[in-house]
């Protein structure tokens, strides 16, 4: 029997915004106490079985393109619904035709954090659709196999839409912001900020983008030209820990 943790499925979500320099990413800070420590990441989290009971009112994006876009065989849906949930829930920017909601989004924000609200009650009663087409999928990592906590991450990138806030949530989020990918891994290199190995590689790709047009016409793109699952490895290199990519120097099954 393997004794490798199994890899929970999860969404990420990477809301830009455009800036007088470069376009912008919000990034939230997790709790010390949280699986990820206290890092900056992208607003997300687990899959739960409320986010396949609202497939209905994923609009434009069907379970048959979702499965095409992910690379599997069933299910993708599940994915888009989590990131649109797991968005509102940390950032309180939702993704969906909110006008047509005649509810206190800040409080239903809340009971879901809280557990007092569910997710598929709130779209199904408020018949919410949900805009996943404004979800461009850009990669997929999966947790190194000798780590006890695992996740399969699907990350997607999306526009901030005008008419809305973004704010962290007082649970397990304690900070957040609005930063370029530049500053964000200077700040990671100076010591200011933790980042992990998802994050950093995400926001090196991301700062290849000087416009948030090319940012997004880059995040439209990656279905198209192809993603690549990312499964990491932990390797050993003059007796130090480092983190090695398939294809690289050291990663299991590779000739050096």
């Amino acid at each position: 029997m393997s004794n490798i943790a199994y890899a929970r499925p999860s969404s990420t979500v990477v809301l830009v915004r455009a800036a007088a320099a470069e376009p912008e990413l919000f990034m939230v800070k997790r709790h010390e106490k949280s699986s990820f420590g206290a890092a900056y990441a992208f607003p997300g989290g687990v899959l739960d079985s409320d986010d396949a009971a609202v497939h209905e009112f994923c609009s434009v994006v069907g379970e048959f393109e979702a499965n095409a876009h992910l690379g599997v065989r069933s299910k993708g849906l599940d994915y888009y619904s989590a990131a649109i949930r797991e968005l509102f829930e940390e950032s309180g920017v939702l993704l969906a035709d909110i006008d047509q909601v005649d509810e206190d989004l800040g409080a239903v924000r809340d009971g879901l954090n809280c557990g007092a609200e569910d997710w598929s009650d709130f779209v199904t009663r408020n018949r919410l659709q949900l805009y996943c087409d404004k979800l461009f999928y850009i990669s997929h990592w999966i947790t190194p196999q000798v780590l006890k906590k695992r996740y399969s991450t699907r990350f997607f990138l999306a526009e901030m839409p005008a008419d809305q806030q973004a704010s962290h949530c007082g649970g397990e989020l304690t900070d957040s912001c609005w930063i370029s990918a530049h500053d964000m891994l200077e700040a990671g290199r100076a010591g200011k900020a933790d980042l992990h190995f998802p994050t950093i590689k995400t926001l090196e790709s991301i700062a290849r983008h000087k416009t948030l047009d090319e940012l997004v016409e880059w995040a439209s793109s990656c279905v198209q030209w192809g993603v690549t699952s990312m499964l990491p490895a932990v390797v050993i290199r003059d007796g130090e820990k480092h983190i090695a990519l398939p294809g690289e120097k050291d990663y299991p099954g590779v000739k050096s």
